[in-house]
């Protein structure tokens, strides 16, 4: 085992006490160094300060395993690990109790100006005038209900407030379990005294506090971000709190960390922290123990806990299940994308082949694919159908001796609160997925890569219409689908790109006649 970063000793113990392991520490490497040390190791546990690239990875002829004491894993290249064939685990919830206390300790903080009042205290001066606001009987809302969010919640029952919440992979019912009233974002703009971030950032959440969405709050809010630095437009808060709009914000993270470009930084109004969020000894203990333990029951007893990139499968059923996995995460991730509303039900068919094995890994697979497009990197394989428990979403899964012109096929129902969305994929002989069925329309798209579903009446000219605007925006077109249920009935076409549209150009698409939605879906 190599160390490359800082663990605790609790951690180093558990490791160095597992039969037949050898613990080396290491903390500190060059690239070049780890590149020239890696070669030795079997598994490498790392923290955020170690980064696993492409070149490190190609140098790691006897790795197996790359355990990240944390939640995120942007420091390593996983495509290329899984490549590799070497398992990347994290240890998802390690830190979670710990950005939910600090986001209370940040707003309780902004609230009642106590840097600032602590500041002039220090500089030998006695000032009152450092008025505060109470936080009981105030309206708190909380964009995100995964994990941080929902602890964020209950601590903030404690303190008397009224929570209103925002997410769109929730349903009522679990949100009301929460004790929380679920809203649009317009509306929680619109009410919140306090507002705090709990969201994955995506191309949709980027800078999700911005212009726009500042005009929509009430004068006098107050802003909480422990989550992404970039779900905030820097500039737009800085002008908003100058203008007396926002009344203040409490930041953890910032678009580049160190800040110092940020003009959020010289604000007596908004209070900085130099990313805490998950800086407890608490914290650091729980995910050095997490990745410690994990990394000994994959050596000795060949158990994958909280994998990132592999599911638990047999060894022998690995060769067998191995494109439908990828499959259904990708037919998952596809179906999470185009519906509309917060998910209830998942119901997932095995057809055919696919219904004569245990396919378990291949649920866990769709599950995943389905929540990683709301909760980001911190699902895995393992922990996919828990969280899929605790945000109330009911998923049950059927065989069916079905082929009709397919050897297997996966059937996926999502049932939302304004619609059921039903698709079908295969694999092929190229081992591709496939998207071969949405609704009633029978396709044969590759689930790869900037896909456009468009759903528009099968009139004439359409179809031109959307290759000549995505033409004019200098989107590529690599493949084009098309399939209607009817002549003059409803069509469908998935346009898959070679860049993604943004925003408003899919606005402007669903603007074209006889368009009747738009969607894009990133596989």
């Amino acid at each position: 085992m190599l160390v490359s970063d800082k663990l605790s000793e609790t951690g180093l113990a558990i490791l160095r006490k597992a039969p037949g392991f050898t613990v080396d520490v290491k903390t500190g490497m060059k690239p070049e160094e780890l590149i020239a040390a890696i070669p030795s190791y079997d598994a490498l546990i790392i923290r955020s300060a170690t980064t696993v690239t492409p070149e490190v990875i190609s140098a790691a002829t006897n790795l197996k395993l790359i355990g990240r004491a944390g939640v995120g894993v942007d420091n390593v290249d996983v495509k290329a690990a899984s490549a590799r064939g070497i398992v990347v685990m994290n240890t998802p919830g390690g830190n979670t109790v710990t950005t939910a206390e600090h986001t209370i300790a940040m707003m309780m903080s902004l609230a009642r100006q106590i840097p600032s009042a602590s500041a002039s205290v220090k500089s030998g001066k006695w000032e009152k005038k450092f008025m505060g606001t109470e936080l009981s009987g105030k309206t708190l809302g909380v964009i995100g209900l995964g994990r941080i969010g929902a602890l964020v919640v209950k601590r903030a029952h404690g303190l008397e407030m009224k929570i209103i919440g925002h997410d769109p992979f929730i349903n009522a019912a679990a949100a009301e379990n929460m004790g929380v009233e679920l809203v649009s974002l317009d509306e929680l703009f619109a009410r919140s005294d306090f507002i705090t971030l709990h969201t994955v950032l995506t191309p949709e959440t980027k800078k999700l506090i911005g212009r726009e969405s500042i005009a929509k709050m009430k004068k006098g809010v107050r802003i909480i971000n422990c989550a992404r630095g970039a779900l905030i437009d820097e500039e737009a808060l800085a002008e908003a709190i100058k203008d007396k709009k926002v009344a203040g914000a409490a930041l953890d993270v910032f678009n580049s960390e160190p800040p110092s470009d940020s003009p959020l930084v010289g604000l007596d109004e908004v209070v900085c922290a130099p990313h805490l969020g998950a800086s407890t000894y608490e914290a650091q203990e729980n995910v050095a123990i997490a990745v410690a333990e994990q990394t000994v029951e994959y050596f000795n007893a060949g158990v994958i806990q909280n994998a990132v990139n592999v599911p638990s499968i047999a060894p022998e059923l690995l060769t067998l299940l191995r494109p439908y996995v990828s499959l259904g995460e990708k037919l998952g991730s596809f179906a999470a994308q185009i519906a509309d509303g917060g998910l209830k039900k998942i119901e997932i068919t095995y057809m055919g082949e696919l219904a004569s094995v245990s396919a378990a890994p291949v649920t866990q697979s769709v599950i995943k694919g389905i929540l990683e497009v709301y909760l980001g990197k911190t699902v895995n394989f393992v922990n996919a159908p828990i969280l899929a428990e605790s945000r109330g979403i009911v998923v049950s899964s059927v065989t069916s001796s079905v082929k009709r012109h397919f050897s297997a096929l996966l059937g996926l129902k999502l049932t939302t609160d304004t619609q059921e969305l039903y698709t079908e994929g295969s694999v092929f002989g190229d081992n591709a997925p496939r998207l071969v069925k949405m609704d009633d329309f029978n396709l044969e798209a590759k689930l790869s890569g900037a896909m456009i579903v468009s759903v528009n009446n099968d009139k004439p000219g359409v179809i031109g219409a959307i290759g000549t605007f995505l033409g004019k925006k200098g989107i590529n077109i690599a493949a084009f689908e098309l399939s209607r249920t009817e002549l003059g009935g409803k069509a469908v076409s998935i346009v898959t790109v070679d860049t993604s549209p943004s925003p408003d150009d899919l606005k402007e698409m669903a603007a074209i006649p006889n368009v009747v939605k738009v969607k894009v879906a990133t596989i």
